[in-house]
């Protein structure tokens, strides 16, 4: 099972983030318009990604807290009709949340970096310290995180502790 730590906080400048990113030589995989649809379950969080680049079926269990968390992930790529799959769910499971955004996606190595803009909640930066095959200690991936959040000049103050599916409010109206 992969393993990562994340991070993520509100971010006011993706420009400069998004030049630090290309002097550093990062890979940009491009922008993806994703639709995460979480649904109501006991334990973790379940999401269905529907997006141009990224298309997955994710079941994550995290801490909610600010500085860098070990998340234990469960990735399952949607081919196919992900639409059937997220109505079947839903009628399963319920749905909780649908957070809207946009995500420019950038990797250096094993470090995964998002520019979000999420419809409701404004920009933000995430950066997952990736390992896929238990060669990278969780101490390592705590460093990586670091680093960047230091080099990105991101403030204590401006770290989020949960998800975005919890920070967005379900309008009733």
């Amino acid at each position: 099972m992969p393993l990562n730590v994340e991070i993520k906080a509100r971010c006011h400048q993706q420009d400069k983030i998004k030049e630090i990113l290309d002097n550093k030589k990062a890979v940009f995989k491009g922008v993806d318009h994703q639709i995460d649809t979480y649904f109501i379950v006991p334990n973790g969080r379940l999401k269905l990604r529907q997006g141009s680049i990224e298309n997955n079926l994710i079941h994550y269990d995290r801490p909610n807290q600010s500085e860098p968390k070990v998340s234990k992930v469960s990735l399952f790529p949607c081919a196919g009709d992900s639409d059937q799959l997220r109505q079947t769910l839903s009628n399963a499971l319920g749905v909780k949340i649908v957070v809207d955004k946009q995500r420019a996606i950038y990797f250096i190595d094993n470090v995964k970096f998002h520019l979000d803009q999420v419809k409701e909640l404004g920009t933000f930066v995430e950066i997952e310290a990736i390992d896929t095959d238990g060669s990278i200690s969780i101490e390592q991936l705590n460093e990586q995180c670091h680093y960047y959040l230091e080099l990105f000049g991101i403030l204590e103050d401006d770290l989020i502790h949960n998800s975005y599916s919890d920070l967005v409010v379900p309008n009733f109206s």
